[in-house]
């Protein structure tokens, strides 16, 4: 049934209106972009030495990788450079690309980069997390159709759409958990990326969705209600983050490129936070909506300079033990095989770029 259903639900998808892609002219999958000419100065003294070769996964998410993409900052700061972005729909699809040997660099949520760090996936993927795009709050949230459903447990016997293998995902095992419901019998939950989901929405196929913006508004404004979101479950000890990736061959070759590539992501943050009108902007155009939309959907997430990315609460130290304990978590629910010693998420984190770029 799950099969079936989830198929359905994929013919749906044809139909979707996905404002995100369409801004972007990508397919509900992937979409390879040849560096466009950029839209602004380098911030910062160019770097003409550098001539790697770059391809980055990215996601339609409100955050400074977008800015950087839309402005075309790492173009700019890296002239010669040959760099193409390539649109992923969730961090499980970032995954397989990098396993294909299609990605260098990639932005996946940290459930993700627990999978790519624990056996039997790091065997087939040698990832590092090199970067926090964000610490997620209220911009992924569970939405329910019914307003008369105001608890997790009322959802036994729904259908609740995520994308597997993402961040919202495992917010949503942990919240079904906690409410003493199993995934596997007191609910259908269904794997469907983000652009599907609101024509499954409106044909009645889904209850409930657990998603990020700008799908997770689109449902909010198609009468649904939130019932909980990701700053929920980071309360309750398990925090989520959007986090950027690359592939470790690459970056000990490439270290003057990633180290440029932290910059301009943290000349970004910079703009979210002290100019957020501009910032808007450049993420209304790469996610296909209003302005003042995209400047409403940072209040959502919460944005870190490269100097607090580095210290001991972040890259530093916590969040390789953060990936541990998401580790445990998905191991109880089945989700991955084993988990591994500290060492081992220890190494899949490298403070390095961010540091640098601190300097």
């Amino acid at each position: 049934m799950r099969t079936s259903l989830t198929r359905g639900l994929a013919a749906l998808g044809a139909v979707a209106l996905s404002t995100s892609l369409a801004a972007c002219g990508g397919d509900s999958e992937t979409s390879a972009d040849a560096g466009a000419a950029p839209a602004t100065d380098c911030p910062f003294e160019p770097d003409e030495s550098v001539t790697s070769t770059a391809r980055i996964a990215w996601q339609a998410i409100p955050n400074a990788d977008v800015v950087v993409k839309d402005l075309g900052l790492l173009e700019a700061c890296l002239p010669n450079a040959d760099i193409s972005w390539v649109q992923a729909a969730s961090g499980g699809d970032v995954i397989t690309y990098y396993g294909a040997g299609e990605v260098d660099l990639g932005l996946m949520g940290s459930a993700p980069a627990t999978r790519a760090s624990s056996a039997p996936a790091m065997r087939d993927v040698d990832l590092a997390v090199v970067w926090i795009h964000d610490v997620i709050g209220d911009a992924e949230s569970l939405i329910v159709k019914d307003a008369s459903i105001t608890d997790v447990a009322d959802l036994e016997g729904t259908t609740i759409a995520t994308p597997f293998s993402s961040t919202a995902h495992y917010s949503l095992l942990q919240a079904l958990a906690d409410a003493g419901l199993d995934p596997a019998k007191d609910v259908e939950v269904i794997n469907l990326d983000p652009e599907k989901m609101p024509a499954a929405w409106q044909s009645d196929q889904v209850d409930a969705a657990w998603v990020w913006d700008p799908v997770q508004s689109q449902l909010l404004e198609d009468g649904g209600t939130r019932l909980l979101s990701s700053a929920d479950t980071a309360a309750a000890g398990r925090p989520t983050f959007d986090v950027g990736t690359v592939e470790r061959s690459w970056a000990a070759d490439n270290e003057d490129f990633l180290t440029m590539w932290a910059k301009v992501q943290d000349h970004a943050v910079g703009l979210i936070q002290d100019d957020p009108v501009a910032a808007a902007d450049s993420v209304a155009v790469v996610l296909g909506i209003d302005p003042e939309a995209a400047e409403a959907q940072f209040e959502g997430l919460d944005y870190l300079r490269a100097d607090e990315q580095a210290s001991a609460d972040y890259l530093g130290g916590k969040l390789a033990r953060d990936l541990r304990t998401t580790a445990e978590f998905l191991y109880e629910q089945g989700e991955i095989d084993a988990v591994g010693p500290q060492a081992q998420y220890d190494e899949h984190v490298d403070a390095g770029p961010a540091t640098r770029a601190a300097q």
